[in-house]
């Protein structure tokens, strides 16, 4: 695993820089520094003779022209159509959406489907529930939690919100989320370690995610789920695919029906937690990234399945 120094993973860790650069206090340097880490680390998997090397960031991409290797690449953002002009040009990757819709907006020919997964025994799973909803995710507009304070009003409950308050974001959070928190009703009890996710996510009577944007996949939906706590959600991108009317939560048209399911609390928890062991097991996620990569690696020895890109056209 490629990653910086202070990564503690159950694997040998390769790194170029010691440290990660969190919040972000030099842009240009920071990504420069993405991009030196990005192509020695690519060189040095080409070196070391891997079979597959699996990439997760774009910057990655147009390097795969210098390696043979096969490359498989995870498409972690929203649609985003300068990215996916790019991918276009690379069209021996195979691409891994994290959602069936965003599989319908990409056009790559090697394009593969394989939802987040999630080692599900990690989740404390509760049915006992205390009397609050909550919001776990970044302060940001599009992740809605000044809409989450608004629904826990109006349905007369608490909410707990936890999550990173960005800089980029500051004058948000200033202007249209803190001002909500009275530390009664509206508790920020501030960014979330494994421990306390859990203690939030078993306990809420619901996970409120009032998002404003397509949303790639929301780990935080099944994270929910796992410790038996239904979603009452916005739609939008994944939402569809991961909210099951009735099953694990609901979709909710807006603020008021939010506030309505928050009330009516009619989802069992062990139906929650069974959907996810069901289909978003992180033994299922490995299997079947496993398949890509022999696909991957099978491809190797065909005729033209080098990273170059597919096609160039310039005009004269």
């Amino acid at each position: 695993m490629y990653a910086n120094g202070a990564s503690q993973l159950p694997c040998r860790v390769k790194w170029r820089y010691q440290d990660a650069d969190w919040p972000l206090k030099d842009v240009l340097r920071t990504q420069l520094k993405n991009h030196d880490h990005t192509a020695w680390a690519m060189h040095d998997a080409a070196l070391a003779g891997a079979d597959v090397i699996h990439l997760n960031d774009a910057v990655g991409v147009p390097i795969t022209m210098f390696i043979d290797e096969p490359t498989v690449f995870t498409i972690h953002h929203p649609h985003e159509p300068t990215l996916s002009e790019l991918y276009e040009k690379y069209a021996r990757i195979h691409y891994v959406s994290i959602a069936h819709w965003l599989a319908t907006r990409e056009t790559m020919s090697r394009l593969h489907v394989i939802p987040h997964g999630i080692p599900v025994t990690d989740y404390v799973f509760s049915e006992d529930k205390d009397d609050y909803v909550a919001f776990l995710g970044r302060m940001a507009p599009c992740k809605g939690p000044h809409l989450a304070i608004d629904a826990a009003r109006r349905a007369g409950v608490r909410l707990k919100l936890a999550g990173e308050i960005q800089p980029l974001f500051s004058d948000y959070w200033d202007n249209q989320v803190r001002p909500g928190i009275d530390g009664d009703q509206i508790e920020y009890i501030g960014e979330a370690d494994r421990f306390l996710k859990n203690q939030l996510l078993s306990r809420a009577r619901a996970l409120l995610f009032p998002i404003q944007w397509e949303e790639p996949f929301g780990l935080v939906m099944i994270e929910a789920m796992a410790c038996g706590t239904p979603v009452l959600a916005f739609p939008g991108g994944a939402v569809r695919e991961v909210v099951r009317d009735g099953v694990n939560g609901w979709m909710c048209r807006d603020l008021d029906e939010m506030s309505r399911r928050i009330v009516a609390d009619d989802i069992e928890p062990t139906t929650c937690r069974d959907f996810v062991e069901r289909y978003y097991s992180v033994s299922a996620m490995a299997d079947r990234y496993l398949a890509v990569y022999h696909e991957a690696a099978e491809g190797r020895s065909q005729p033209g399945s080098g990273n170059a890109p597919a096609v160039i056209r310039t005009r004269s």
